[in-house]
């Protein structure tokens, strides 16, 4: 149970994220990769002419580091404790995300939406690393 497995993010044998900064770090380098990929996209598609660059929906960037959040959803044993954190930390994600994405609003969508998504990974990090460990540790 105290056994690592190697690798970043640093893991425990069950597949658990150890440490909330290995969290942030990973999903938010698979952030700026995803918000990378979505810029490449959008010009080009804008160089061969379908359409004018920023216009691109920016939350698409949320892609692998929601990706990150489900593979230590699972890692997690089944219980409720999981749940409860998971959704919890999807409530607080969203409504930051579209708060501030609205905020930014008369920015170009890529901008916007990218600012959304990296607010909503910062909070569904937070909230689902202190809400599962709190809760494993209530309930377990």
């Amino acid at each position: 149970m105290t056994e690592q497995r190697s690798g970043f993010p640093r893991r425990d044998a069950e597949g658990r994220v150890l440490t909330l900064g290995d969290l942030l770090g990973v999903s938010l380098a698979g952030l700026v990769i995803g918000v990378l990929a979505v810029v490449l996209f959008d010009w080009t598609f804008a160089l061969i002419g379908s359409g004018d660059f920023g216009h691109a929906n920016g939350w698409l960037a949320i892609i692998l580091p929601a990706w990150l959040f489900w593979d230590d959803f699972r890692a997690w044993e089944f219980g409720a404790a999981r749940v409860v954190a998971a959704l919890a930390a999807a409530a607080v994600g969203v409504v930051a995300g579209l708060v501030v994405a609205g905020l930014a609003a008369g920015l170009p969508p890529l901008l916007s939406g990218g600012l959304g998504a990296a607010t909503f990974t910062l909070g569904y990090a937070v909230v689902w690393f202190h809400g599962v460990h709190w809760l494993a540790r209530r309930t377990g």
